[in-house]
């Protein structure tokens, strides 16, 4: 193992998050180090993150309702990089995120398409209720409230076409939500004082509830005020305050929480944040021609702020892309094994194999393994999958060539493909098992096996060029690229 005292290295990472309402960019600085002492196996981590360029923030360009313009958002970011004088080049990790609303766009896998150059060489571009709740709350700082707390606490990301719920207990993510309440599935004309649209799901809610608003009708405040109060009692069930209705389960994304444990404090981000935690704002309800200010104004009189202590996130309207610029990437152990530098690897599924209990079942770990991957047959042909474990602390050389051929036989069907082998163990033993396994495969077959990393059946990685003189790799975990 080599030694080697502290080694520092700073990366330049991006944050792009094209939301229903908006649209921003940020770079931030990821250092890595070696933390380990001289004696033992090295250790990167990263050590520190900090944001070095906030953009200005963009309405999203839309052609119509339904449709993103792609060439708009391109513009928009090209823009940015050259006033921040930063060239796609220069960017070695980070993500473009499409969310909310947008992620839903006919067209949201065209605009992905269209920045991809810009991202440098390793960008991931992903939108999935889940992810998005989890990176608005780390942009917020939740995490961190519920971990120097210690106590559960969850984040409420309202932006203007969703509302992304996350929950943390002592720093870690338990649960995931998402609703369809934001500040923009009603749009009315600021000078005209006409509403110009109606979300089809807050329509419903208007006719249920008797409330009467239509699309070119002036808006009176009464009505409007009420329909955004019958917005606000769905996001008081959605954390358990009131009883779920039949609307509540209308208006849900995904998944709500599942409310299997006691908030004890609330957060709040995205672009309605501000008019929660600052009610001095004197200008034109309307000022943005929507009801994100009353929506804001009616959660900060709600049962919500009264029921559970608020607690200040770090970031609001910027939560999401703060998150998405530096709390995506995790690094890989220090003991991988690579026999070819093919990275970036983008896009890959992931197989996650338990290997029964102790003793460790091997037949199990093949048997799994041999079903679970024509999950990913294309046709007659089977897509490239990395096959997660959690592997084992401190194995013995024969338990490491147990695991070694367990996998190797499961995977014989993957074999005939033309791809690496890509392992990711969560235990620190890639190094070891991926040589046995370079060597069982007679060194015919690439090996790429990483350590370290958590990964779950579900989600999708990407593998960034190796950093620190080879001996870690960045690596991405999506969950649910794109969710319908």
């Amino acid at each position: 193992m080599e030694g080697g005292g502290s080694m520092k290295q700073e990366i330049l990472s991006v944050g792009i998050d094209i939301g229903t309402s908006t649209t921003q960019l940020v770079f931030s600085k990821i250092t890595l180090e070696n933390t380990a002492s001289n004696f033992s196996i090295p250790r990167i981590s990263i050590v520190d993150k900090k944001v070095v360029y906030k953009s200005d923030i963009y309405f999203t360009p839309l052609i119509s309702q339904q449709e993103i313009d792609g060439a708009g958002v391109k513009k928009i970011i090209e823009g940015e990089y050259k006033r921040a004088g930063v060239k796609p080049s220069d960017v070695e990790t980070g993500a473009i995120i499409i969310t909310g609303e947008t992620a839903r766009k006919e067209n949201a896998k065209k605009v992905l398409n269209e920045l991809s150059g810009l991202a440098g060489d390793f960008v991931v571009a992903t939108a999935g209720p889940s992810l998005e709740s989890i990176i608005a709350g780390k942009g917020a700082g939740t995490n961190l409230i519920s971990k120097e707390k210690n106590c559960i606490a969850v984040n409420m990301d309202i932006g203007g076409g969703t509302t992304n719920l996350v929950t943390f207990k002592n720093g870690e993510v338990i649960d995931t939500g998402c609703l369809d309440i934001g500040g923009r599935l009603i749009k009315i004309d600021k000078t005209t004082r006409k509403i110009t649209y109606i979300a089809s799901k807050i329509k419903e809610l208007a006719d249920k509830t008797g409330i009467n608003i239509s699309v070119g009708e002036a808006a009176q405040s009464g009505d409007i005020e009420a329909i955004v109060k019958e917005m606000v009692s769905l996001l008081e069930e959605s954390l358990g305050i009131k009883q779920q209705t039949d609307m509540y389960k209308r208006v849900i994304t995904n998944k709500g929480l599942k409310l299997n444990y006691n908030i004890d404090c609330v957060t709040f981000s995205g672009g309605v944040a501000n008019y929660i935690y600052d009610d001095d704002y004197e200008g034109d309800i309307y000022e943005y021609g929507d009801i994100g200010i009353l929506l804001g104004r009616c959660i900060k009189n709600s049962m919500i702020t009264k029921k559970f202590d608020i607690e200040r996130s770090q970031e609001t309207i910027r939560a999401t892309v703060i998150g998405a610029g530096s709390h995506t990437t995790d690094i890989s152990g220090s003991t991988i094994t690579y026999t070819k530098n093919i990275f970036p690897v983008k896009n890959v599924p992931v197989v996650k194999v338990s290997q029964g209990d102790d003793p460790i079942d091997y037949d199990h770990i093949s048997r799994t393994l041999k079903e679970k991957l024509h999950w990913f047959s294309l046709g007659d042909e089977l897509q490239q999958v990395a096959i997660a474990i959690y592997g084992m602390k401190d194995p013995s050389f024969k338990e490491v060539q147990q695991i070694a051929s367990a996998i190797i036989n499961g995977a014989s069907d993957i074999l005939q493909e033309q791809y690496p082998m890509i392992v990711i163990v969560e235990n620190d033993m890639a190094k070891v098992l991926g040589q046995t396994m370079y060597k069982m495969l007679d060194y015919k077959k690439d090996v790429i096996c990483i350590d370290n990393i958590k990964v779950e059946e579900g989600d999708y990685i990407d593998i960034g060029k190796p950093l620190m003189n080879g001996r870690v790799v960045p690596v991405v975990i999506k969950t649910l690229a794109f969710s319908s």
